[in-house]
């Protein structure tokens, strides 16, 4: 299988710059697999896809301030470091510009010296482990001097960082969005919570494993990037019951069906746990714990592209994409969804 099976064309003028407003206003194409059948409909009409006995599962991962902007204290050159994945309290994996000038052993500077780095080891993923150095509390310093990283692909400059975290974000590590949950409103939350809806958080830090670009040629020869999960007793518990029931599993946004898969028996049965996982979802790979998604539109050749065509087959993935190119969707982080039953 090619990475090149998985390219489309995309207009430019069609990747989102800026969220919709209302959230819930995005649209939302629905796709019924079992008969192929597509309807364009809008985001809050999600509920009247939804049973009474199904189980939503949610990402509560929260965007910190990730990107920080700097200079080396040598030469004054400057630098941007973003944050991907803690390694312990001091210490983090990291991707660095200019990467060539950043040897291991060069002190970056922040906020006039406030907050220092001091570049590490390259990691296998081709970035740097990087130790910071400071006097009081690093998430305070974090807030003060960083920015909310969005994805070069977005040009336009966000107004307000509260829009690009979902409205039930709750545990801070991701450099990155899970976009999917970007439409929801305690308006939506609520009607499905009053239909009889089971919500179940777990979390999945969004980092470098999940927007990383697939480079290598043949798709069996990318590694992801281990991202940190975790599902605890009670959702797991809750997530069960609900198949047991009858209950189907909708999945919003592909972290939340790379947590469950990760964690899932042959069964699909879920298991709790946390750890960092590196699930790689293509097609052929059997998805054992996710009946349904809800999923905005993703980049051309990317991993999450993959995992789509995982559960509704490249052909019928790649169809939907074309058509949702005619009738101009808009695209990526900011952009409309779909949902897959």
């Amino acid at each position: 299988m090619k990475t090149s099976d998985f390219f489309y064309e995309l207009p430019e003028r069609l990747i989102a710059q800026t969220p919709i407003s209302p959230r819930d206003a995005a649209r939302m194409m629905v796709i019924h697999r079992d008969t192929g059948l597509r309807e364009d409909r809008i985001f809050r009409d999600l509920p009247d896809y939804l049973r009474p006995g199904d189980v939503m599962v949610i990402n509560q991962t929260k965007v910190i301030p990730a990107r920080l902007l700097g200079e080396k204290e040598d030469t004054h050159v400057p630098v941007e470091i973003l944050l991907l994945k803690r390694v312990d309290r001091d210490s983090w994996e990291t991707l660095v510009r200019p990467g060539r000038r950043l040897k291991k052993g060069v002190t970056v500077s922040f906020g006039g010296g406030i907050l220092r780095a001091e570049i590490g080891d390259t990691t296998d993923a081709g970035g740097r482990v990087v130790r910071f150095l400071y006097d009081g509390v690093f998430e305070e310093l974090l807030d003060r001097l960083g920015e909310i990283p969005l994805p070069p692909y977005i040009h336009e400059k966000l107004r307000d960082p509260s829009q690009y975290q979902t409205i039930y974000a709750k545990q801070e590590g991701s450099a990155a969005a899970p976009t999917a949950g970007l439409h929801f409103t305690p308006e939506v939350m609520s009607r499905i919570r009053d239909m009889g809806v089971e919500i179940v958080p777990v979390l999945l830090h969004v980092g470098l494993g999940t927007f990383r670009p697939v480079k290598a040629e043949d798709v069996s020869e990318h590694k992801m990037h281990a991202e940190f999960y975790q599902v605890t007793e009670e959702a797991a518990d809750r997530i069960n019951a609900a198949r047991q029931n009858g209950g189907r599993i909708v999945c919003i946004g592909t972290t939340s069906v790379r947590t469950l898969e990760t964690v899932a028996d042959e069964r699909g049965i879920v298991h709790p746990g946390m750890g960092n996982t590196s699930i790689f979802i293509t097609p052929g790979v059997k998805l054992k714990a996710t009946d349904v998604l809800l999923t905005n539109f993703h980049l051309p050749e990317s991993t999450l592209l993959m995992l789509v065509s995982a559960l509704m087959g490249r052909e019928q993935a790649l169809d939907a994409y074309r058509e949702a190119v005619e009738k101009e969707y808009r695209f990526f982080s900011f952009g409309d969804c779909m949902l897959i039953l």
